[in-house]
């Protein structure tokens, strides 16, 4: 892979592009996932979220103060994760439970994923496991600041998820916070686009799918 005046380039177009998205909780991740999604055809463009391999909540680990972490490497099944990028890889379809954000209420999904021509793996660790990360083609990294971070997991976990606004504040502080600094930031400076939405992630965006649609009519 080439970056040349903000343009990405492929040597070879041989095999699906596979473009990792990572970035802190709350640093717009899933609405530029999402964005994406919505814009490309699911033949020309699949995504396997690390948020649908969250191990079971009781097998996470319980801090002093008897909260659950899901912030820690070994909240995620990697190894299934992982599999299940290669299986994509070599064109074979997957099918996983969608995570339900350990709601009971929820209505439980099993999502199926195709093969596509691009790739989009996201999550918080995607850059931290080398198997995975050594699958990329693209690594594209989501920034917000600290601050604003924590605004908006508020806005999503105490009024969307219905979650106690001490709880969210706390496992801000004691979990999220202390696995960001080493688990995802590090990555920071060894992505190939770093997109700063602190307001709004439109420029990067349109950079990206530029690239993507550029990609696809290649195929």
């Amino acid at each position: 892979m080439r970056k040349y005046r903000g343009t990405f380039y492929f040597c070879s177009m041989d095999k699906a592009i596979i473009i990792g998205i990572c970035g802190g909780s709350g640093s717009g991740k899933t609405s530029f996932v999402k964005k994406l999604k919505a814009d490309f055809d699911k033949n020309d463009l699949c995504v396997i979220s690390q948020d649908d391999y969250y191990k079971p909540r009781e097998e996470q680990f319980e801090d002093e103060n008897g909260f659950r972490n899901f912030d820690l490497i070994t909240a995620i099944d990697h190894e299934q994760f992982e599999a299940d990028v290669k299986k994509i890889l070599a064109k074979e379809s997957i099918t996983r439970k969608e995570y339900a954000f350990n709601n009971p209420l929820a209505e439980v999904k099993f999502i199926t994923t195709k093969p596509a021509n691009i790739i989009i793996v996201e999550g918080l660790f995607v850059f931290h496991i080398q198997g995975i990360r050594d699958l990329m083609d693209l690594r594209i990294f989501i920034h917000a600041k600290d601050e604003l971070k924590l605004e908006r997991r508020i806005q999503r976990d105490a009024t969307e998820r219905n979650y106690p606004l001490e709880d969210v504040t706390y496992r801000y502080e004691h979990h999220v916070l202390p696995s960001y600094k080493e688990y995802i930031e590090p990555y920071k400076d060894s992505a190939h686009l770093v997109v700063n939405n602190d307001d709004n992630f439109d420029m990067a965006y349109k950079l990206l799918s530029s690239f993507i649609k550029d990609n696809i009519k290649g195929k």
